[in-house]
């Protein structure tokens, strides 16, 4: 898994990092069981402080998300999904009026529109069938 901060946003890193992280394990991006980095790794990597990404990690593991095994690091734990299916649709729903108001803004046709997330629907379907 790749985490990213933007620093552009306004939004805490640390919760840029706690939505990644509960995005992928709701999308199965993320594996139960699965390690994540280390707080350092990911500091380093994402250029940040420690303390960002363990209060990430911490408010992960406050949710039942992901668990700390001591001398071992976080982890995803069994059954994490936080997210209900209305959950997932609502945080859905929130990704699409996003992009219908930038497609508002740039003008694109209702029809384009809805033509261009077939064409990206079937490109990922049709990428996830090949090996």
């Amino acid at each position: 898994m790749l985490f990213h901060v933007d620093f552009k946003t306004g939004k805490p890193a640390y919760l840029q990092l706690v939505d990644q992280v509960r995005y992928a394990a709701a999308s199965g991006g993320l594996h139960a069981g699965e390690a994540l980095p280390s707080v350092r790794q990911l500091a380093e990597e994402l250029r940040v402080n420690r303390n960002t990404v363990a209060k990430a990690y911490t408010e992960l593991e406050s949710q039942g998300i992901i668990e700390t095994v001591p001398g071992k690091g976080c982890f995803l734990k069994e059954g994490n999904t936080p997210f209900t299916k209305a959950v997932r649709q609502k945080l859905l729903l929130k990704e699409i009026d996003e992009a219908v108001v930038t497609a508002h803004h740039l003008q694109v046709e209702r029809a384009d529109f809805l033509a261009l997330v077939k064409e990206r629907l079937d490109y990922f379907e049709n990428k996830q069938e090949k090996p």
